[in-house]
This record gives structure tokens, sequence and C-alpha cells, in this order.
């Protein structure tokens, strides 16, 4: 299952993605009130589950046996496809290339730190960069959906905790980043948290520890790896959160960027993100997310 967030009057709603374009679910759940148990937000679809997503396969089979009209995602004002999480939790260093790149050491355990809900943005945003910082860098980064309460899980059934998968951009300014020990400033700037399009169900992944993934600036490409570079992998990074902490269905984990940021280039090299420049991030399976700078 494949879902989106979009704006319907200034409120994120539930949309499906079909062969034929996107379902708009509350409008559907309303003509088809007979299919009972549809969630009509993501919160709803990450809360039922199994259940939700039978439901929303079945509304789709009737809106398409019936050639209702869908909408093109053209023509869709994307919001975050999870748009309200409790928690952002992000992952430093996790991937080995990049370590290296940055000439750092390995970390021994996860490198955790946190991204509020005004970071987020969705697909084709156009994000402004702050007045108040000149060192802007992007972050292709595999994205995690909790989709049942976790705590205390082992690495083997990590997994089965999630609801799935969505791309992630840990937008960064980095000169705001490294003013203290500890890098929120440089992270949680409005908007610099796209993730999207789309909100892919786990089943339709097979193995998240071996994903290509891939950033392209202004059509260049920038970053090119693959998940399997992890120092920590997806199941690890779930357990040691959940160690420490309760996670709950809606919440996101990034999981950390490979090697290719403008950080890890040479000082008399970097290029800082700047207005207009258009960055791109795809990760095997979960399509394509697009951030334009202002």
């Amino acid at each position: 299952m494949r879902t989106v967030a979009f704006y319907k009057e200034d409120k994120p709603v539930l949309g499906v993605k079909t062969s034929e374009g996107i379902l708009d679910v509350e409008m559907a759940a309303c003509k088809y009130s007979e299919i009972k148990g549809v969630p009509l937000s993501v919160t709803e679809l990450i809360a039922f589950g199994e259940k939700g997503i039978k439901a929303l396969e079945t509304l789709v089979q009737k809106a398409l046996a019936s050639k209702d009209e869908l909408i093109k995602e053209k023509d869709l004002s994307f919001a975050p496809c999870v748009p309200d999480p409790e928690k952002i939790i992000c992952v430093g260093l996790n991937y080995k290339k990049h370590a290296d790149e940055c000439k750092m050491d390995y970390p021994p355990t996860p490198i955790l730190f946190s991204k509020f809900s005004n970071a987020l943005s969705g697909h084709n945003a156009f994000v402004t960069l702050p007045s108040n910082g000149s060192e802007f860098d992007y972050e292709a980064e595999l994205v995690l959906v909790i989709g049942k309460e976790a705590k205390d899980v082992t690495k083997q059934d990590a997994l089965s905790y999630l609801y799935g998968y969505c791309n992630g951009n840990d937008l960064s300014v980095r000169d705001l980043q490294f003013t203290s020990s500890q890098w929120l400033l440089g992270k949680t700037t409005d908007e610099f948290c796209p993730i999207g399009p789309y909100l892919v169900s786990k089943d339709e992944v097979s193995d998240p520890d071996q994903l290509s993934i891939k950033l392209t600036l202004n059509g260049e490409l920038r970053q090119n790896s693959n998940t399997s570079d992890m120092i920590f992998n997806c199941s690890e990074i779930i357990s040691y959160i959940s160690q420490h902490m309760t996670l709950k269905p809606g919440d996101i984990i990034l999981t950390g960027t490979p090697e290719g940021v403008i950080m890890g280039e040479p000082i008399d090299r970097r290029v800082w993100l700047k207005s207009g420049d258009e960055v791109k991030v795809e990760i095997e399976g979960l399509g394509e997310l697009t951030t334009t700078f202002k």
C-alpha cells in the first residue's frame, strides 16, 4: 500500500496511490459507506494496521471498477506523508563511508538527536533558507515509520513493529549545528525535514537493509549508496531506541545518510545549498522526494 497526505482546504487528508491516480479516501469513503473500517487519516491508517490497509484496498477496487475520477499527482499539494508524528528521531553518522569522508570514528552505539514537527515538509515543497545561517546541506535518508507501540524490543522482532518506510532529507544548517555540542539548532529549522512523497507499507519492502539510496542536486548525482553500508541496521536502530524510550505508532526515525554530503567535501570545494537549488532523494521502491529552496 502506498499512501500520500495532501492538503485539502489547508488540512492534510489521506490519499491512496493507484494505477490511475490518487484516490481521495474521505470522498470515496462517503460514496461507498458500506465499506466499514476505512481509515480517514494517516494516523488512523497506522493505528488500524492490516485491517485498515485491507479496507483501503477494497475501497480502491470499488473506485477503480466504478471508474471514479482520481486526482493526478501533479495537481496535489503534498503534505508530509506522516503529518503528525509524536517523535522525530534521527541517527547521526550511521554510514561507514560517510564517517570515512568526515574523518570520524565509527560510533560504538547509535548517535541520536531529534527534530521537531515544525521541521516537517512534504514532496515538492519550496523550503525557505533561514537568514541566520549560511552553510546549508542535504542528507538523503531512509525513514522508518513505527506501526505499534515498541518498548524493549529485540533486534529479531524489531521490524515487526514497523508500519512502513518513506524517503527523507535531513536538511542541516552546518554553521548552526556545530555552534555547541548539541546539534539541535542546525537540525530543526522550519521545513528542514521533508518526507515523502509516499508512505509505503512494510510488505512492499523485502529488506530495508538492502536498498539503493541516491540524491541529486540540480540533476547532478551527489549521493549514491546502499542501506547495506549502515553501521547500525534498521533492526538494531529500532531495538536500541526502544530500550531508552517507548516508540509510538506514527513516530518516525531517520536512519542516517551516506557519503556525498557537502560537508564531506574539502573546505575549499564546499558549495552550500542556495536559493533556486533543487534536491531529489530517491530510495529503491519508495519513489522520489523533491525539495526546492528559496
